[in-house]
């Protein structure tokens, strides 16, 4: 059986049971409650349990203490997937759409998303789903536009005149 990973002695017991009392992040309390636990001489099982969690948890917590200290345990944000089109071919994209397309080599008159991941996956190679291009085209600052609707009958003076 391999020997447990020690934790740092630069912290008391006492001094995370404070840090665990001013924080307002609940998962990070019950984090510094437990290697509070260790550091008293309690075992890991013992701070498993009372955390609510595996062991293969508290390690990875003790981990992360010793590598950061009590703001090591603070709850992080995943950092997600990552981005499908790099900044030149989000340069590229963004010159598409101010250009607009040109209907004789593009064969639409108006972009649209699928017309874009057409253009995308013909220019890069990148299969990208209509629904993340939408997601990106707005990050960039993009938003749909539409021309509003007038009524047929509507006479061209009668807006200014209103």
């Amino acid at each position: 059986m391999a020997a447990a990973i020690g934790v740092r002695s630069d912290y008391t017991s006492a001094d995370l049971r404070q840090f665990a009392r001013r924080s307002d992040d609940a998962d990070q309390v019950r984090r510094l409650l437990a290697v509070a636990l260790i550091l008293d001489g309690g075992s890991r099982s013992e701070a498993a349990k009372v955390a609510g969690v595996t062991l293969q948890i508290v390690r990875d917590w003790v981990l992360r203490f010793n590598e950061g200290g009590p703001d090591g345990l603070t709850t992080r944000k995943a950092p997600g997937r990552a981005a499908i089109l790099n900044d030149e071919q989000r340069a590229r994209l963004a010159a598409i759409v101010e250009a607009g397309p040109i209907p004789a080599a593009h064969g639409v008159v108006r972009w649209r998303l699928a017309d874009l991941t057409q253009w995308i996956w013909d220019e890069f190679a990148l299969s990208v789903t209509r629904h993340t291009l939408g997601r990106e085209l707005r990050a960039m600052g993009y938003r749909k536009l539409s021309a509003r609707p007038r009524h047929r009958g509507q006479k061209g003076d009668d807006i200014a005149d209103f």
